[in-house]
């Protein structure tokens, strides 16, 4: 098994942190902290955003953007009665399956504490024909707390959040583990701050919220920030597994970074992504093109919010999307280092990107 070419402990660090849409405060937290010693101003806003600011040389500026969000839940109510176990109903707070959540652990966040429960599945020998069949919905999810109903109505509110509690492990190439969408970018883009030393043109280090119910945070900075030039990280689909076929696994691990052509929610410009392309040929770092059939990124939020710029994204190919085992390439994270790096030392401001 080959070493970890990067900072594996941070990247640990970010995606075992907790914060779900709109309650991102302590992945907050960490970007400020690593910002500190890259970037020349840090500032947040009214959302939750974090912009970490690196001068250069021009007026012309480029926005790099990674959300900061990871798909979780917020209490809705609480379930029970006096001398029995309480339970508690969740409200989703991004898309999820409600396949992956059965038989998981996860951890309720209140004012005060962080409680550990589970979500509960009833033996499969307990169940009739019709409940077997039923297709599973977040709404009929219970967490299960462990918790005499007096007492859970004490700790717990209408309001909490919930997220999964999964560890990040290293296996075999791949780092697995959950909220790899987005910290696995959001560690890229913190890496790439840490490594660039006067740039050609200036560049903001945007942090975002809310990507996952809806590009939130990414609409706000493009009108904020006003970019020349906006370039987004996030995770995209690697169905490289059994059971696809070669044209509907839109990546594949180890195969490299993925510079995007589309997805349902843009079409990135051609002239810049073909950059891109240009960059790592020069550099021999491995990518593939994504095109991505359905699902959106904070590339559209900022394609859409202030006026015709030039926007691109780079993707880490990731398997098993939205659940705790969201699984990378070790190499795949590298080379979208690698790639950021290179395009943001090289860009000037001089190049036409208008089509």
């Amino acid at each position: 098994m080959t070493s970890v070419p990067f900072d594996l402990d941070l990247l640990t660090e970010l995606t075992e942190t907790s914060g779900v849409p709109g309650y991102e405060d302590r992945v907050r937290d960490l970007v400020v902290r690593e910002f500190e010693e890259s970037v020349d101003r840090i500032r947040t806003d009214a959302m939750g955003n974090v912009v970490g600011t690196l001068e250069g040389e021009s007026d012309y500026s480029v926005a790099v953007a990674a959300h900061m969000d990871e798909v979780g839940f917020m209490v809705r109510h609480i379930r029970g009665s006096e001398d029995e176990y309480g339970f508690v109903e969740l409200d989703a707070l991004g898309g999820w399956d409600a396949r992956v959540l059965k038989a998981q652990r996860v951890t309720i966040h209140t004012d005060d504490e962080d409680i550990p429960a589970v979500i509960g599945s009833p033996p499969p020998h307990t169940l009739d024909e019709k409940q077997k069949e039923k297709t599973p919905e977040v709404e009929d999810v219970v967490v299960d707390p462990g918790l005499p109903y007096e007492e859970l109505e004490e700790r717990v509110s209408p309001g909490d959040l919930v997220t999964m509690a999964q560890t990040t492990e290293r296996v075999g190439e791949t780092i697995t583990g959950k909220a790899l969408d987005d910290r696995v970018c959001l560690f890229a883009m913190l890496e790439a701050a840490r490594r660039l030393t006067d740039p050609h043109v200036t560049i903001h280090f945007c942090a975002t919220v809310q990507e996952e119910v809806g590009l939130r945070g990414a609409r706000t900075l493009g009108v904020d920030i006003d970019p020349d030039l906006a370039l987004a990280l996030d995770v995209t689909v690697a169905n490289d597994i059994p059971g696809f076929d070669a044209g509907e696994r839109v990546t594949e691990l180890g195969d490299g970074t993925a510079i995007k052509l589309k997805d349902s929610s843009v079409i990135t410009n051609p002239k810049l992504h073909g950059r891109l392309q240009s960059i790592a040929d020069e550099e021999g770092i491995d990518y593939q093109l994504e095109i991505l059939p359905a699902g959106g990124t904070d590339t559209a939020g900022f394609q859409q919010a202030s006026g015709a710029k030039p926007v691109g994204a780079i993707s880490v190919p990731t398997r098993y999307l939205h659940t705790v085992t969201e699984t990378a390439h070790v190499d795949d994270i590298a080379a979208t280092i690698d790639l950021l790096e290179a395009f943001l030392a090289t860009e000037d401001g001089e190049f036409d990107y208008t089509l």
